[in-house]
């Protein structure tokens, strides 16, 4: 038993330890965003990774009159002809305790927007809706007729 406990420690102090995510507890997006989601910034999370430097902002509503003031502004945020993603919780972006919200993935700060990555993609920003029915409902907000919709709150029975 010894001998395990002591395998076990050299090769948990050998293995460095990598953060996938550094997370900031407020919304720190670049200040070129619309001025009417300012006040949203307290309410939101930024992360930042996990590989290259891609940036996330997930904001959570508990209030739909909230959620459907700035969602034209959220809108305004997103790539052109980038898809918004209808999932549901639980999301880790939003964490387990909120039911309802928006993720904003944007690529790294550097990068062109538009402009084709490393892996042949486009560098665009993209909407990930965290769809309740209550707070988010999908019968009292315009989606853009021009936008690819991804419904993932489905599939298999679970959002993945």
């Amino acid at each position: 038993m010894k001998r395990t406990i002591s395998f076990l420690a050299v090769l948990v102090a050998a293995c460095p330890a990598y953060a996938d995510y550094s997370v900031t507890d407020k919304g720190i997006w670049p200040e070129s965003w619309p001025k009417e989601l300012e006040l949203l910034r307290k309410q939101a999370s930024t992360y930042e990774g996990p590989l290259a430097p891609n940036r996330h902002y997930a904001i959570r509503f508990s209030n739909r009159d909230e959620f459907e003031a700035a969602w034209p502004h959220i809108l305004k945020l997103q790539s052109q002809g980038a898809s918004i993603l209808l999932v549901r919780t639980p999301n880790f972006f939003l964490g387990e305790k909120n039911k309802a919200g928006v993720v904003i993935h944007c690529p790294p700060a550097d990068q062109i927007p538009g402009a084709a990555n490393a892996k042949g993609g486009l560098n665009s920003t993209y909407i990930e809706l965290v769809v309740d029915g209550d707070i988010v409902d999908l019968n009292r907000i315009q989606l853009p007729a021009d936008t690819p919709i991804v419904d993932k709150r489905f599939k298999d029975g679970k959002n993945k």
